[in-house]
């Protein structure tokens, strides 16, 4: 599979090649920060075929965690385009909406962090759930 997407407004872009590693709908309590609310849709793809073509995104960690969550982000126009998880070293978390066609993602196989859930989240029907990660 190769995917291509960007930032909002253009000025970061990047390709990822290879199978997904997973696809869910992430309720924890970060990606409620970026997304204004609601779960985030994401993909987990190979590191290996991950790579900015235009620009170079800014990162950030927060340095109050043992192991933060590195985010790239654009520095202009604020999208969030992937995480890179100190657990899953050999995968970048792309952000299903900067994707040029979203609709490529089909959904989510999973439902992780459930137990940062709000009340108004919604997980599709038949989508297995976790309260954390699948171990």
């Amino acid at each position: 599979m190769n995917l291509e997407g960007g930032c909002y407004c253009g000025a970061v872009r990047y390709a990822a090649e290879g199978e997904p590693l997973l696809r869910a709908q992430c309720h924890c309590r970060e990606c409620q920060y970026i997304s204004g609310g609601a779960p985030n849709m994401v993909m987990a793809m190979p590191a290996d075929g991950f790579t900015y073509t235009k620009a170079a995104p800014r990162e950030f960690r927060r340095g109050d965690l043992e192991s933060p969550v590195t985010r790239e982000f654009c520095s202009e126009c604020g999208t969030h385009i992937v995480s890179r998880a100190p657990g899953m070293a050999g995968a970048v978390i792309l952000k299903v909406g900067t994707l040029d066609d979203p609709g490529i993602f089909g959904g989510p196989q999973m439902a992780i962090f459930t137990v940062d859930s709000q009340s108004f989240h919604q997980v599709p029907d038949g989508v297995v759930t976790f309260e954390r990660t699948p171990g």
